[in-house]
């Protein structure tokens, strides 16, 4: 039977907004063929007046009405959100929950031969740059589904089909990755008001510098070891710049900190 709608999302969090944002205003799909359920009526009445699509606090009804069921609920809701719509007949479902597992949602949903894709967004997905791994193997022999998953999450950013066991990694790398380049980028902007700047002159130009590096890494031939060494000439003022990183293990302490978030996501999963 045709379904009503062609997604819908459980869960109207910020990533959720993100994605409902991306799809409607790229025109990719037409706010009416989306659905959106979570108990907080205030988060509907926004999406409903700001993007037009329907909203409900009856996560039935969206299970009932959907082809892809999108989860984006906190992974530690979920169980208590499976099991008020585990007799009803899920077909296709997509994840954005950190840490659980195919099988797991599977497991968890009961009814039917379901197919789970899990994706792994990060920060700036909500302003259309994010980077995503996506694991859509459950899909493989449905070119249509895999297409319109690509498509979905495209509207966001860069997205990479990943297999499931790559996820912890993508969450060390591009899923908190963020976080470390704002770190980066504040230790910048520290060091120059330390040397005479001011901190909105220091913010330009830290940020400007890692934007542009970024496009150059993407754009250039060079690997990033011939960039670095581009930059750098012999008695200069960068080379002792990169001398003090490596003797200070700048990249023994990025790569422990990856570790690091990979091992958590490990420990979370389930």
């Amino acid at each position: 039977m045709k379904k009503r709608y062609k997604l819908g999302v459980i869960g109207c969090g910020f990533m959720a907004n993100a994605i409902l944002k991306g799809v409607v205003l790229s025109d990719f799909m037409s706010a009416r063929k989306i659905i959106v359920s979570d108990p907080d009526e205030s988060k509907l009445d926004y999406v409903n007046s700001e993007l037009g699509v329907e909203v409900t606090t009856d996560n039935r009804k969206v299970a009932e009405e959907c082809e892809f069921l999108l989860f984006a609920v906190k992974p530690q809701s979920f169980d208590e959100v499976a099991k008020g719509i585990s007799d009803i007949r899920v077909e296709k479902v997509i994840s954005i929950m950190a840490g659980l597992k195919r099988g797991y949602i599977k497991n968890a949903l009961g009814v039917g031969l379901i197919k789970v894709a899990r994706c792994m967004p990060n920060l700036p997905c909500s302003i259309g740059s994010g980077a995503m791994g996506v694991d859509m193997s459950d899909f493989n022999k449905n070119p249509d589904d895999t297409q319109f998953i690509t498509m979905l999450f495209s509207c966001l950013g860069r997205v990479l089909s990943l297999s499931e066991d790559k996820l912890d990694a993508v969450t060390g790398i591009s899923g908190s990755g963020p976080a470390y380049v704002f770190m980066f980028i504040d230790s910048l902007i520290d060091a120059g008001v330390k040397n005479g700047l001011t901190a909105d002159e220091a913010m330009t130009l830290a940020v400007q510098t890692v934007i542009g590096s970024a496009e150059m890494v993407q754009n250039s031939e060079k690997s990033t070891s011939e960039l670095i060494m581009s930059v750098c000439s012999k008695g200069g003022t960068t080379i002792e710049a990169v001398k003090t990183l490596e003797e200070n293990n700048f990249r023994g302490i990025v790569g422990e900190a990856v570790d690091a978030c990979v091992k958590r996501s490990q420990e979370l999963s389930k």
